[in-house]
């Protein structure tokens, strides 16, 4: 995996740019303004959620988060059900109120002003994520480039300025990322919303440790493949990529003397698979 040991990452996501972006591309081009009119349906928001986790594990793989904001009126209903989630993985909020005579939230103008300020304020910064595909974060992109750092995009496919993509270092579609469901090509709505709903029943409960460890490992491993290209990572890498993602990550807290015999215990149960031949350990996704 990368050597990111001394790179600090700073992520911005225009919050209302990707969910809207995500619900268009599940339900159809423009239906989120038409079904804004008429009210939004919570089965309909539910089969668009976005993985926000995704986002920010995929970010934590160029180095340490030093900062993570979400721009958005967390007021609406849409946005209020992402709020715990968020504020789980540290993400500050940053309030916006719709202008009267347009309707949008001037997130754009917020985020890079922010952006360019925080450059200046916090010059060991190495990398900036921009969460969003709006061509109008193309000279945010342009400037962070000459100001000496390595620009992440993500967006959401049908949805992203190929022109934004060009001005970044390197450009992700949020489908692409390690651990986001590959969409149905044609569902129905009630088959779309059904897992959904499962899923929002079953996010009060607390997950077993074993299985979220488990997890995170998968996804650990997943970023790696999708990063460096390689199948097999040394398992130093996995661990600190483990910890990135979960700081609260620990093998020990789940019973394992190291993270060697957590590996064994997970080779065993069929979900990786190890190379102890030599001093390198080295392990992949079974």
């Amino acid at each position: 995996m990368t050597d990111t040991a001394a790179a600090r990452v700073a992520v911005y996501l225009d919050f209302d740019n990707i969910v809207i972006s995500r619900y268009d591309q599940v339900h159809g081009r423009s239906s989120y303004q038409k079904d804004k009119a008429s009210g939004l349906k919570r089965d309909k928001l539910a089969a668009s959620t976005v993985d926000v986790g995704a986002i920010i594990d995929f970010a934590s793989s160029f180095g340490t988060l030093v900062l993570t904001r979400a721009y958005a009126d967390w007021s609406t209903d849409m946005n209020a059900d992402y709020r715990g989630q968020l504020v789980a993985r540290a993400v500050d909020l940053v309030q916006l109120f719709p202008a009267a005579a347009y309707g949008k939230n001037g997130a754009d103008i917020r985020l890079a002003v922010d952006t360019v300020e925080d450059m200046f304020r916090l010059p060991d910064l190495t990398h900036v994520v921009i969460v969003a595909g709006d061509s109008d974060y193309i000279a945010l992109a342009q400037r962070c480039k000459r100001l000496g750092r390595y620009v992440v995009g993500i967006g959401v496919a049908g949805s992203s300025s190929r022109a934004l993509a060009s001005a970044c270092d390197e450009f992700v579609i949020y489908d692409a990322l390690p651990g986001v469901p590959a969409l149905d090509p044609d569902p129905t709505p009630a088959r779309k919303a059904a897992p959904k709903r499962e899923a929002r029943r079953d996010a009060d409960e607390e997950p077993d440790p074993q299985d979220a460890a488990t997890a995170l490992l998968s996804r650990a491993l997943q970023i790696g493949l999708e990063k460096d290209d390689a199948e097999w990572l040394h398992n130093s890498a996995v661990k600190a990529q483990m910890k990135r993602m979960d700081p609260s990550f620990s093998e020990k807290s789940l019973g394992y003397r190291s993270f060697s015999d957590f590996l064994r215990a997970r080779a065993r149960d069929d979900v990786v698979e190890l190379d102890e031949s030599s001093t390198t350990r080295l392990v992949r996704l079974k």
